[in-house]
């Protein structure tokens, strides 16, 4: 009922500062009020982790963890923050963040906008939440293409004592080139570095950290199969469906539907969706599926986990339907065997 007042005004505001404004709302209320518990359900084991719930939060919300504490309070089952980079970098020029009301859709083009991995790292070493926590890593923007497992690599072993799994997103349509990272030898050859590097890492800190790959939802069957194939060869603990699309069928002719970015939102759900459906054909339950991708009522977060994924994550629809999207995913999909 709270955010069904402060919608108008947060929607009056540019969406970036909105969203500014919204981080800030959180890390106070974060840092002024009484940890909070995720809304009971069934628990689940995925990835060898107990999640409390189905749902959770999406990178991109909070991409420096300054919120952590104030976005549990939402009940959700787990959260992911970022993406981050090695460096802190501004992304793309402003405006970058379009609403799209028509439809319930957002066109962003943030290009990993963040203050670097060393002051996540202390943001999430000074938060009281102690759930489950994902970090997404990226690449800097200068950072050549082919020297991206370099920078994946500065941040997995920065990331991995404070994080219950990590999250590569090589999906960006935002960063020149990185969805190149998704091409059968390039993915073969980053997957291979970061799988030895967590074996490492697992020996020198006497814990086993899962890693997820995030994949874009532009992709054909032959595409997703590849993909299929080497998250199964390197042995990849999870994958995430799906990034925001390109595409813009679902928004031709609308205010800012043609402006440059990634597209989420509730015009994403149905690409999103069939990318887990397929996924799951390809993979047949060999690793899990963490379904994220326009979804706004817990019958659509049912609908991902009915596709073959574990978890659902969330993101464009907190904006538009605020904290009750989490209760009503929650309670939606606690029963899903």
């Amino acid at each position: 009922m709270l955010y069904e007042i402060v919608r108008p005004v947060l929607f009056s505001l540019d969406p970036e500062t909105a969203h500014e404004t919204t981080l800030t709302g959180l890390h106070l209320a974060g840092r002024l009020l009484p940890a909070a518990k995720p809304i009971a359900a069934t628990p689940v084991e995925v990835m060898g982790l107990q999640f409390p719930n189905r749902i959770g939060l999406a990178a991109g919300l909070d991409k420096n963890g300054e919120a952590i504490d104030g976005l549990a309070r939402m009940g959700f089952g787990f959260l992911e923050i970022g993406t981050i980079t090695p460096r802190p970098q501004p992304g793309n020029p402003k405006p970058r963040m379009f609403r799209l009301p028509e439809v319930k859709g957002i066109i962003n083009r943030m290009g990993f906008n963040n203050h670097g991995i060393d002051a996540l790292i202390g943001n999430v070493q000074q938060a009281k939440f102690r759930g489950i926590l994902g970090i997404n890593i990226g690449k800097n923007a200068d950072t050549p293409i082919e020297r991206a497992a370099d920078d994946y690599l500065i941040c997995l072993d920065k990331a991995y004592p404070l994080a219950s799994y990590i999250t590569v997103n090589i999906s960006s349509p935002n960063t020149k080139n990185l969805r190149q990272l998704q091409g059968e030898s390039e993915l073969d050859a980053l997957l291979g570095q970061l799988k030895a590097r967590q074996a490492q890492l697992a020996d020198k800190h006497g814990r086993y950290v899962p890693i997820t790959l995030k994949i874009a939802p532009d992709l054909d069957d032959a595409q997703i199969t590849n993909i299929a194939d080497a998250l199964r060869r390197h042995r990849i603990d999870a994958v995430i469906a799906t990034n925001t699309t390109l595409a813009r069928d679902k928004v031709q002719g609308l205010p800012n539907g043609d402006q440059q970015g990634g597209l989420s939102g509730a015009p994403l759900f149905e690409a999103s969706t069939a990318v887990v459906a397929a996924l799951a054909r390809a993979l047949q339950n060999e690793l899990p599926i963490i379904a994220a991708g326009g979804v706004f009522d817990g019958r659509q977060a049912r609908a991902k986990l009915e596709a073959g994924a574990k978890l659902v994550q969330l993101y464009s629809g907190l904006i538009y339907r605020g904290p009750a999207l989490v209760r009503e995913a929650v309670l939606e999909t606690r029963d899903h065997p």
